[in-house]
C-alpha cells in the first residue's frame, strides 16, 4: 500500500520524530529485556551450582557412611570366621583326646593274655610319655594368676 506524502511540513516533521521515538523506545525495551534475561540466567546458574554442590556433598556423605558400614561388616565377618576356626580347632583337639582315651579304654577291656594287645598298650604308653615330654619342652611356662580374656564372637 502506498503511503501518501503529507502536505503539511509540521506534520511530516512530527511523523519523523514519532517514528524515531518509537525506534528508540523499541531499542531501549530490547536492551532491558536482554539485561533481564542475562540477570535471570546468571541467577539460575548460581542456583544450579549451589544445588549441585549440595548434591555432591550429600553423595560424599552417603558414600562415607556406606564405606563405614561395609568396613564394619567385613570386620565382623572376619572376627566370626576367626572364632569359628578357633571353635573347630578346639573341637578337633577334644575329639582327638576323646579318641585316645577311648582307645586306651578299649585296650584295657581287651583280653590281657594276648601279646598283640600288650604290645599296643606298651607302645601307646611309651608314645604318650614321649609326647608329653616333648610338649613340656615346647610349651612356655604359664604365668600364674593371668588368664587370657575371652573375646566376644560377634558384637
Amino acid at each position: 500500500m502506498a503511503t501518501r506524502k503529507l502536505k503539511n511540513p509540521e506534520l511530516a516533521a512530527a511523523d519523523a520524530d514519532l517514528t524515531a521515538a518509537v525506534q528508540h523506545i523499541r531499542q531501549a525495551i530490547n536492551q532491558k529485556l536482554d539485561e533481564i534475561g542475562t540477570a535471570v540466567s546468571a541467577e539460575l546458574d548460581r542456583a544450579m551450582q549451589a544445588a549441585l554442590r549440595k548434591r555432591e556433598r550429600a553423595e560424599r556423605q552417603f558414600d562415607a557412611l556406606l564405606n563405614k558400614a561395609e568396613r564394619r561388616l567385613l570386620r565382623a565377618s572376619d572376627e566370626l570366621k576367626k572364632s569359628l576356626h578357633k571353635a573347630v580347632r578346639e573341637a578337633e583337639k577334644r575329639l582327638q583326646a576323646t579318641n585316645k582315651a577311648a582307645q586306651g579304654n578299649l585296650a584295657d577291656l581287651a583280653p590281657a593274655g594276648t601279646a598283640r594287645v600288650a604290645a599296643k598298650k606298651a607302645a601307646a604308653k611309651k608314645g604318650a610319655s614321649m609326647k608329653k615330654a616333648s610338649a613340656r619342652q615346647a610349651l612356655p611356662k604359664k604365668v600364674a594368676g593371668k588368664k587370657p580374656k575371652a573375646r566376644a564372637a560377634a558384637r
